[in-house]
C-alpha cells in the first residue's frame, strides 16, 4: 500500500511541490531480489469515502469536461491536467514500482466516482455506535464500461494509453527487467530518467516547462526511437512529441549522470516518452494489421510474452 498512499500523499500538494526523489524512494524502496507488485492505486481507494487518482486529478471536472464533441463540450484544464498525470503515474509506477502491475478494474480508463455495494443499517460491535448503510441501493454497484467505449468522451484515451503500455510490456518484458536504474531525479526541472530493460522512459513532471536539447542518460550508445509517447493525440495528447516523426536519436559515449552514454530530447511538460533501440521500433506499427494504437513496436518485440 506504500505507492497508492504516497500517491494520494502528492496528489495533495501543489504540482510545484511534488519532489521527486521522494517519489522515485517510494517506488524502489522494496528488499533487494524480492519481487513485488506495484500498483499506482487500490480497490479500497475505490470504495464509497475516498477517490481514485482520477478522481483526485479532476473531481468535479470529470462531470462536464469529458465530452470530446456535443452540446456538452467544454474545455477544461484541470481534465487536461489530469488525464496527462493520470498517464504519467501510471508509467512511472509500473516502471519503478515492482516486478509485477496490478490495475483495479475501471481505474484504467479514469472511472469516475465510487463503489458502493448494497448496505443496511448495522452497528458497531465494539461501541454500539449505528453504521448508516445506504438503503440496499445498486446505484452504486458498478463499473461503467460504456464511459470507456464511448468515442465522444475522453475517458477512451486513458484507455488506449492503458492498453499500450501492457503490450509494451508484451513486447519488452521490462517490467520483470532485472535492469532497473533512475540516472536523473531532478527537483528544479521536476524531470525522472528511468532505465528499465531496454527501454529509456523520460518524465516531465513540471506543469508548464518543456525541455529542447534535453541530455539524457542512456546505458549504451545504440541509436534509439521514440516507440512510445503519452502525447500521441490517440491518448488525448498535443502531439508535440510523437513517433510518427520517426527521429533516430544518435547517443554520444561520455559520461553523463553516472551512464556511460546521452542523448538530446525534447521533454515536454507533463509528458513521458519512452525510448527503445531504434532497431526494435517501427513508426508505422499501429497502421498494420494487430497493430496497438500508439505504440511503435516493430514485429512482435524483441522479448514477445503470450
Amino acid at each position: 500500500m506504500a505507492i497508492a498512499d504516497k500517491w494520494i500523499e502528492v496528489l495533495k500538494l501543489p504540482d510545484e511541490a511534488w519532489d521527486m526523489g521522494n517519489i522515485v524512494h517510494t517506488l524502489t524502496n522494496r528488499r533487494y531480489a524480492e519481487a513485488c507488485v506495484g500498483y499506482a492505486e487500490s480497490h479500497d481507494q475505490a470504495l464509497v469515502g475516498d477517490k481514485t487518482i482520477a478522481f483526485w486529478l479532476m473531481d468535479a471536472a470529470m462531470y462536464d469536461g469529458m465530452a470530446l464533441e456535443g452540446p456538452g463540450k467544454r474545455d477544461s484544464p484541470a481534465v487536461d491536467r489530469g488525464i496527462a498525470l493520470h498517464k504519467m503515474i501510471r508509467l512511472i509506477t509500473m516502471a519503478l514500482g515492482g516486478e509485477s502491475y496490478l490495475n483495479f478494474m475501471g481505474n484504467e480508463f479514469g472511472h469516475p466516482e465510487w463503489i458502493d455495494f448494497p448496505r443496511d443499517d448495522s452497528y458497531d460491535p465494539s461501541t454500539g455506535a449505528l453504521v448508516p448503510g445506504n438503503g440496499g441501493s445498486l446505484d452504486k454497484c458498478r463499473r461503467r464500461w460504456d464511459l470507456r467505449d464511448a468515442e465522444f468522451l475522453k475517458y477512451k484515451f486513458m484507455a488506449e494509453f492503458d492498453a499500450a503500455i501492457m503490450h509494451l510490456d508484451k513486447a519488452f518484458g521490462f517490467v520483470a527487467s532485472s535492469h532497473e536504474w533512475v540516472s536523473r531525479k531532478n527537483e528544479g526541472d521536476k524531470i525522472v530518467v528511468v532505465e528499465r530493460g531496454d527501454l529509456v522512459i523520460v518524465f516531465n513532471f513540471h506543469p508548464s516547462s518543456s525541455f529542447s536539447d534535453y541530455r539524457v542518460g542512456c546505458p549504451d550508445a545504440r541509436p534509439r526511437k521514440i516507440v512510445l509517447s503519452s502525447d500521441e493525440s490517440v491518448f488525448g495528447g498535443w502531439n508535440n512529441v510523437s513517433k510518427n516523426a520517426d527521429v533516430t536519436f544518435v547517443a554520444n559515449e561520455g559520461d553523463h549522470d553516472n551512464r556511460p552514454a546521452s542523448m538530446l530530447v525534447y521533454a515536454p511538460a507533463r509528458t513521458v516518452v519512452v525510448y527503445a533501440p531504434a532497431e526494435f521500433v517501427d513508426a508505422k506499427a499501429d497502421e498494420k494489421p494487430g497493430g496497438i494504437a500508439g505504440l511503435g513496436v516493430k514485429g512482435v518485440g524483441p522479448y514477445f510474452a503470450v
